[in-house]
């Protein structure tokens, strides 16, 4: 194979597609979360799927962190995948206005691990019945983390 097929095998294992434009400056938001007596930058979850199937498809993983983008109700800006080798793992993104989703995938081992953190309005725990219905595993693991907790200036809020 000659470096112009290798070039364009490895394309054809990538997929990255744009889908909007981000805020202009002077639209831009700040999007901290208020809660009792602190105020952070949003919600991480850490989810790792045991047993899980069909985790070596790039159709499928886009469907699948589309449909989560949604339940979130987040913004989805940008997708990129990439899928390693044929029957092999794949690693993305879901870029989002409210952060992003991540994947990689171990088909071998039927283990996948997201990261799904949003600030703002969205709601991350929504992207697990997502999940959990796309690639139908046989244990979940999910941990939540608070990211940029700090205590809330009173002399600063509204």
């Amino acid at each position: 194979m000659d470096d112009t097929q290798k070039y364009f095998n490895t394309l054809s294992q990538q997929r990255s597609w744009p889908v909007g434009s981000a805020v202009t400056s002077r639209d831009r938001k700040d999007f901290f979360l208020r809660r009792d007596d602190y105020e952070f930058a949003g919600n991480h979850l850490i989810i790792d799927l045991f047993g899980a199937q069909q985790l070596d498809s790039l159709d499928h993983m886009e469907e699948a962190l589309r449909e989560a983008v949604e339940a979130a109700g987040a913004t989805l800006l940008h997708i990129h995948l990439h899928h390693f080798t044929p029957n092999g793992g794949i690693s993305g993104v879901a870029v989002l206005a409210e952060s992003h989703i991540s994947v990689h995938t171990w088909p071998e081992r039927q283990f996948a691990a997201f990261d799904v953190f949003m600030c703002g309005d969205a709601e991350p725990a929504k992207t697990l019945p997502v999940l959990q219905r796309f690639f139908t595993p046989n244990d979940v693991d999910v941990k939540e983390f608070i990211r940029g907790r700090m205590p809330l200036d009173t002399a600063a809020a509204p």
